[in-house]
């Protein structure tokens, strides 16, 4: 894929992420909006990494990070059994 277009396929997953949560169609703790940040900003940050942008690959990389691990809690809290008898 080039490199011009998966740019702008990142960009835009990560802003429709942001759209979507500022009209109040999602949340940031959605999982929704947290896969579309793990994987827009993923992208930039591959991207980042192959054109030696060390910047963009930080902020990118870190913000792709945060997402993943957020995420990750949230899957993981959903698969967890609730230990209060019913």
């Amino acid at each position: 894929m080039n490199h011009d277009v998966l740019q702008i396929l990142g960009a835009l997953t990560v802003l429709a992420g942001y759209v979507a949560a500022q009209l109040g169609w999602t949340t940031p703790r959605s999982i929704g909006y947290l896969t579309a940040n793990t994987l827009g900003a993923g992208a930039l940050a591959w991207l980042a990494w192959t054109s030696r942008d060390w910047g963009f690959l930080l902020l990118e990389g870190v913000w792709s990070a945060v997402s993943a691990f957020a995420l990750i809690s949230i899957l993981r809290a959903r698969r967890t059994p609730d230990p209060t008898p019913s």
